[in-house]
C-alpha cells in the first residue's frame, strides 16, 4: 500500500430487508386466519340445526359414502351426522328378549336377525327351506309370520322413527308366466307385512317406503338359490324425519278446460242471401287472403255486361267467385 492513497470506508446501513422486510406479513396472515376461524365459529353457533348437521356430516363423511343405498350398503342419503344408537341397542335387546320369551317364536330365533346399522335398526325375517314366514311361492303370511309381525307391530307403534320395508327373493325363477315374477312377489310380500303391521297399530304415515328387490341384493352371493336369500327386512330409521306433505295449491291440474261458446269464432252476419254465407270450399274458388276490393267511386263506370256464354252440355256453369259475391254486397255494386 503506497503512501498518500486515500482510505475508502464503505458503511452499510442496517434495517429492513428487501421492501421493508417480510416478518410482518407472516404475523398479519396468522391474524387474518384466526379472525376467519372466529367468524366461522360464530356463524355456526347462530346457524339452524339443519346447517350444523350438514357441516358435521361433511367432516364425518367427506367421501360421501353415506349416500349409497341398499341392504349391504350404508346410509340412505339423509343421514348427515353420527346418531346416538343407544336407544336402538336397547330396542334390539328388548325385541330379542321378547322373542325368546315366546315359546312359539323361540324356535324361529335363528331365522330372525336384528342388527344395528348406520341406517338404523334392521330386522330381517329369513325364510327357511319349506317357508317359515310366508307360504311357499305366495305373499300370504303363515301363522308364525303373523304372530311375529304382531309382536313387532306392538313395539314399533310406540316409536317416533319412520319404517322402511323391503322384500327379497332368491334367484330361482318364480314361474314360467312372465306376467308375475320375483319382482312382483318381493313387493307383494313386503306390502303384506306393511298391512299387518298397520293393523297392529303402526301409524299410516310411519311406513314411508315399501321396496321389492327380487334377487338383486342376495344375502348369500355365492349361492343365489339359497333359501336364506328369501327374506323380509324392516328398517327402523335412526332419525324421526317424516315424508313432506304436498300442499294442494302446489298440485298442477292436468285436465284440459272445455272451451265455452264465448271463445268460439263468431259466424259472419247473415245478408239474406243463402249463397253469400257459403264457405269458399263449396264455391270452387280459393279462399281470399287479402282485404276485399274497395268500392268503386262515382266517376268510375261500372263494367259493361258481357254477353253470357251459353253453357255447353260438357262443362257445367261456373259458380260466382267469392270476390264477385263481396262486390255484390258492397253499396253501388252490381246486384
Amino acid at each position: 500500500m503506497t503512501k498518500g492513497q486515500p482510505i475508502i470506508v464503505i458503511k452499510k446501513k442496517g434495517g429492513h430487508g428487501g421492501h421493508h422486510g417480510g416478518a410482518w406479513k407472516v404475523a398479519y396472515a396468522d391474524f387474518v386466519t384466526a379472525m376467519m376461524s372466529l367468524f366461522i365459529v360464530l356463524w355456526l353457533m347462530g346457524s339452524p340445526d339443519k346447517v350444523k348437521k350438514a357441516v358435521a356430516g361433511y367432516f364425518n363423511d367427506p367421501k360421501g359414502s353415506a349416500e349409497k343405498v341398499g341392504t349391504t350398503m350404508t346410509g340412505t342419503g339423509k343421514t348427515v351426522a353420527q346418531v346416538d344408537t343407544t336407544d336402538l341397542e336397547k330396542l334390539k335387546e328388548k325385541l330379542e328378549a321378547e322373542i325368546k320369551a315366546r315359546k312359539d317364536l323361540e324356535k324361529l330365533s335363528k331365522q330372525i336377525e336384528i342388527t344395528v346399522t348406520p341406517e338404523g335398526l334392521r330386522i330381517e325375517l329369513i325364510e327357511g327351506k319349506d317357508g317359515t314366514f310366508y307360504e311357499s311361492g305366495s305373499a300370504k303370511l303363515s301363522q308364525s309370520g303373523q304372530e311375529l309381525l304382531a309382536l313387532l307391530g306392538s313395539e314399533l307403534k310406540t316409536l317416533p322413527n319412520i319404517l322402511l320395508i323391503e322384500g327379497h327373493t332368491d334367484a330361482t325363477p318364480y314361474s314360467s308366466d312372465a306376467s308375475y315374477t320375483n319382482w312382483e312377489l318381493s313387493a307383494d310380500r313386503a306390502n303384506s307385512a306393511r298391512r299387518l303391521l298397520q293393523q297392529d297399530g303402526v301409524r299410516s304415515n310411519q311406513v314411508t317406503q315399501v321396496r321389492g328387490y327380487a334377487d338383486q341384493f342376495l344375502r348369500v352371493k355365492n349361492n343365489p338359490t339359497d333359501p336364506s336369500n328369501r327374506r323380509i327386512s324392516i328398517l327402523i330409521k335412526n332419525d324421526v324425519e317424516t315424508v313432506p306433505e304436498i300442499s294442494a295449491a302446489n298440485v298442477v291440474n292436468g285436465t284440459t278446460p272445455i272451451p265455452n261458446d264465448a271463445n268460439k269464432p263468431k259466424a259472419p252476419e247473415a245478408t239474406g242471401k243463402p249463397d253469400a254465407t257459403k264457405p269458399a270450399a263449396q264455391s270452387g274458388a280459393k279462399p281470399a287472403t287479402s282485404a276485399p276490393a274497395p268500392a268503386p267511386t262515382a266517376a268510375a263506370k261500372p263494367p259493361s255486361a258481357a254477353p253470357a256464354a251459353k253453357p255447353s252440355a260438357a262443362t257445367p256453369a261456373a259458380k260466382p267467385s267469392l270476390i264477385d259475391k263481396l262486390k255484390a254486397m258492397l253499396p253501388g255494386g252490381k246486384k
